[in-house]
């Protein structure tokens, strides 16, 4: 994680004389959040050119030399846009740093618990946090019930993939894929139970694994990102089987077709390539960026989501969203949607979709958007459904994205709360 270049702790006085610790930044880190222009600093204190701001637990404030050339002066602000600082035995400095954390957390991965009332969210600072689906679906919740229950730093990058097996959290960052014993966790032991690293090509390559695939019925874990392969991972040795070698650029998603069986992959390279896992080698491409009705060049060729459904896929990133018969190979609806789809799934008689933008687009298989939901991130990075037969009470849809909160859709036509680090 990078350090924010902060300087001293600083004692400033307010104008009614009283002291306040601040932390103060050079103003090039200023959040972009944080639109000066609606401040109304009092008369007489407008820069030339400030040059540094500060952060307390309440007060934002700017100072530098103002228009007469007067060194020193400061201005106490107060937006509307100020984070509110968390109480706690925490020291002011700590709960400024991680209120500035929040500002500028994007949530990568989710993954929901083998009994469905716990989910894991990891975020771009390596951290995962556990949240109660059932406490905060409680009718006797509280705002507590929507904080995590425990929060651990699982890897030294951002967490961009995680899965669930019967008793263990799978999380994936840069290079590694880490074990986790859900008991444990749920007892707030987050203790690591095992590490594996893929045989990469030379010891110097740390490539980031952006997705994890469980295969169930052949006890596999399945890896790839940024070193264009798929590595294979036998669940119970540890022992990594194969590589399957056929991108030419990094790969952003998987998919299983689980009679086949096959696994689908997508990267950079605006490719969907198929494999047979029964003898390790690709059977199918299909290179959607070269189908005119898909085809979008000012957003780029890349695939950056797909599911599957038996012999139907569905696909986007840079391409439109587009459903696909994979027997033919052949695109047969092209989803009326301008921006870029990150996460995408198959839902009952509908496809749900997610990217830029804060909504969750469900979709009806002809191409019409039935709804657009709105959530409260600005843009959205992945989707989560819950749906463990153990607890039919939590059954919730989970999105989240470039913000610190995870929203929760107890049904399809809105979101009822979030979820928050």
């Amino acid at each position: 994680m990078t350090k924010s270049p902060m300087s001293s702790i600083r004692q400033l006085r307010k104008p009614g004389g009283e002291a306040e610790s601040l932390l103060r930044f050079p103003l090039g880190i200023m959040p972009q959040l944080f639109l000066l222009t609606s401040l109304e600093p009092p008369l007489g204190l407008i820069w030339a050119r400030p040059t540094w701001w500060a952060v307390s637990k309440e007060n934002w404030v700017m100072g530098g030399p103002t228009a007469a050339g007067e060194a020193g002066r400061s201005v106490w602000v107060r937006g509307p846009g100020c984070p509110s600082l968390p109480s706690s035995s925490l020291s002011p400095q700590m709960e400024v740093f991680q209120a500035l954390q929040r500002l500028h957390m994007t949530i990568f991965s989710q993954s929901v618990s083998p009994c469905g009332k716990f989910l894991a969210a990891g975020n771009n600072y390596g951290q995962i946090a556990i949240f109660s689906l059932s406490a905060a679906l409680s009718s006797e919740a509280k705002e507590e019930s929507k904080k995590p229950m425990v929060t651990f730093h699982a890897h030294d990058g951002p967490v961009y993939s995680m899965v669930s097996t019967d008793r263990h959290l799978l999380s994936a960052g840069d290079g590694e894929v880490k074990a986790w014993l859900w008991a444990e966790i749920l007892k707030k032991g987050c203790k690591e139970l095992w590490r594996h690293q893929p045989p990469y090509r030379t010891s110097l390559e740390v490539p980031e694994i952006n997705a994890l695939l469980l295969v169930p019925k052949e006890n596999l874990l399945i890896l790839a990102g940024g070193d264009c392969q798929l590595h294979a991972m036998d669940l119970e040795t540890g022992t990594f089987m194969w590589a399957l070698r056929g991108h030419t650029d990094y790969i952003h998603c998987l998919a299983l077709r689980e009679r086949s069986p096959e696994v689908l992959s997508g990267g950079e390279d605006g490719a969907v390539r198929l494999w047979d896992l029964r003898t390790a080698k690709e059977v199918q491409t299909i290179e959607v960026y070269k189908h005119e009705e898909c085809s979008r060049p000012h957003n780029g060729r890349w695939i950056g989501c797909l599911a599957t459904d038996s012999d139907w896929m569905v696909c986007g990133g840079g391409p439109a969203l587009t459903l696909w018969h994979l027997r033919s190979s052949t695109p047969t609806t092209v989803f009326p949607m301008r921006v870029p789809q990150k996460h995408v799934t198959f839902y009952q008689d509908l496809i749900l979709s997610a990217g830029q933008g804060r909504c969750v687009n469900q979709w009806q298989l002809s191409g019409e958007l039935k709804a657009q939901v709105p959530g409260s991130s600005p843009g959205l990075l992945s989707l989560s459904l819950n749906q463990q037969p153990a607890a039919p009470e939590c059954k919730v849809l989970t999105a989240a994205g470039n913000s610190c909160r995870v929203d929760v859709f107890t049904n399809l036509g809105y979101r009822a709360f979030s979820l928050s680090f």
